[in-house]
């Protein structure tokens, strides 16, 4: 890692650590391995969102190139949102593309994150699927990223019939996770994610 790269990265990681505002947003970030290079990040979904009450964790490297460059950032918790894939955690965010400026910091690329989860931008997604569900049936939307987040990230409510759709799918010898993603890009229709899962 470059000396400009990581002198940068040391100094914004304490600000991150000892900032009372990304900590009052339930915002952490730590260290992998002791080196600045790799850091994992972990963002409370906000309140009044599906996403409200669970912790979502981020894989975040810092190329050599940094600040001049944006850090590389992948949800490591699944997440049902049109910004972010549902299968690879990739993110679709301006400010981790083009839109980067050098004076950009950590700080505001995980406040930038937790903002995204609040106001989707399903005009311009990551996930396609979850993108057209969001602006076609919102409702099933919010029930499947709530019981997403429920499952993957550790919120609350539950869902008794889509586990019972799940474990339908289950019996018939599918693995859980292959079945909710099924499940829930068919609208949690059992027989269109039956059909998808055989074919």
């Amino acid at each position: 890692m470059t000396n400009i790269a990581e002198a940068r990265i040391r100094r914004e990681f304490k600000e991150v650590v000892k900032s009372d505002e990304v900590a009052a947003c339930n915002i952490k970030v730590e260290l992998v391995n002791d080196t600045f290079n790799e850091l994992r990040g972990e963002i409370a979904g906000p309140p009044d969102t599906p996403y409200a009450g669970g912790q979502f964790h981020l894989e975040i490297k810092i190329p050599e190139t940094y600040p001049f460059n944006p850090p590389i950032v992948k949800f490591l918790t699944k997440i049902w949102h049109p910004n972010i894939s549902s299968v690879t955690g990739a993110i679709c965010l301006d400010i981790l593309k083009d839109q980067w400026a050098a004076a950009m910091t950590l700080r505001t690329v995980l406040l930038s994150l937790q903002a995204l989860l609040a106001a989707a931008e399903p005009d311009d997604p990551q996930d396609a699927v979850v993108a057209q569900q969001y602006k076609e049936n919102h409702s099933i939307f919010e029930k499947t990223a709530h019981h997403w987040t429920a499952v993957y990230a550790g919120g609350p409510k539950s869902y008794p019939d889509l586990d019972s759709k799940i474990l339908s799918l289950k019996t018939m010898g599918f693995e859980e996770h292959q079945a909710r993603a099924a499940l829930s890009s068919k609208g949690w229709d059992l027989e269109r994610a039956t059909e998808y899962l055989i074919n």
